[in-house]
């Protein structure tokens, strides 16, 4: 099947596109990478009077620093930040995670906006950046807004977009030294999109940590504080203390009705703290 009849445009800065975006009253989509869009244009899930082509636009495709946070153009590719072509500020955690994304051939088209905004629950930055605590921005002809990227991401394929706006950027704050990190993701295949993900951040020293389940058909499970994982407490010895029945609980209460899905979701969630636990040594050697 191939997609129905539409009008291509290329605007060459923002400002350019922002007004066609407003003009279009919510009968465009915008394309960067085409990884999500193309399918759906092809499989007419989506019959749009015009797509709007980003990639003209190099305020979109640039990455800088902004004091201690990461900020990332919607238009980065997941292979700018597999092989170091952005700056790091996540101690490789964010390119350890872009390395995984489905194939090469995607990566190189893939961009980080356009996930985000795709919202799939099985997408790999959909859990990792909710599990950094990255923020995106939004920006319209009324102007620019900021939401943290759990309250950007309603649900599955949910976004909190107003009509007439589009991300620009993601902001990711710096992992401070000491922190730990742990992504793990259960596909049946390499390239597949994961059937469970589990992201943890833990700075044992201050006792404070962050987990997301993500894979769950709905917007990834964000554990803010932590420790009711680890039986209230998160010190040096948190691997140790990984409380399985608590975290499917959290998973109970979230809606998550099978047993055996629990099950797999709480496992994932156990490598991740364990891969964590395995960095210690060197990320807190490098903190001293």
């Amino acid at each position: 099947m191939k997609a129905a009849r539409f009008a291509y445009e290329r605007p060459a800065d923002l400002a350019g596109l922002l007004d066609r975006l407003a003009d279009a009253d919510g009968t465009a989509k915008l394309i960067a990478g085409g990884q999500s869009l193309g399918p759906m244009l092809n499989l007419r899930l989506v019959e749009p009077e015009r797509v709007i082509d980003l990639t003209g636009i190099s305020e979109l495709c640039h990455a800088r620093r902004d004091g201690g946070t990461l900020v990332l153009g919607a238009c980065v590719t997941h292979a700018d930040i597999e092989d170091g072509r952005v700056p790091d500020v996540t101690g490789g955690a964010m390119a350890r995670v872009a390395a995984a994304i489905a194939y090469r051939a995607v990566r190189n088209r893939g961009t980080i906006g356009g996930s985000l905004v795709h919202a799939d629950p099985a997408a790999d930055w959909v859990t990792s950046l909710i599990a950094l605590g990255a923020e995106v921005e939004l920006a319209s002809k009324a102007g620019r807004r900021r939401l943290p990227l759990d309250a950007f991401v309603r649900g599955a394929l949910d976004v909190a977009l107003e009509p007439g706006e589009m991300l620009v950027a993601v902001r990711v704050p710096a992992i401070p030294p000491g922190t730990l990190w742990g992504y793990v993701k259960h596909c049946a295949k390499i390239g597949e999109f994961a059937h469970a993900i589990g992201a943890v951040l833990i700075d044992a020293h201050a006792g404070r940590g962050r987990a997301v389940i993500g894979a769950i058909e709905r917007a990834p499970l964000l554990l803010a504080d932590a420790r009711p994982l680890f039986g209230g407490r998160i010190g040096l010895d948190f691997a140790q203390r990984f409380d399985a029945a608590a975290a499917e609980a959290a998973l109970r209460d979230a809606g998550m009705a099978d047993a055996v899905d629990r099950h797999v979701h709480v496992t994932v969630l156990a490598r991740a703290v364990a891969q964590a636990a395995r960095t210690a040594p060197e990320r807190l050697t490098a903190a001293a």
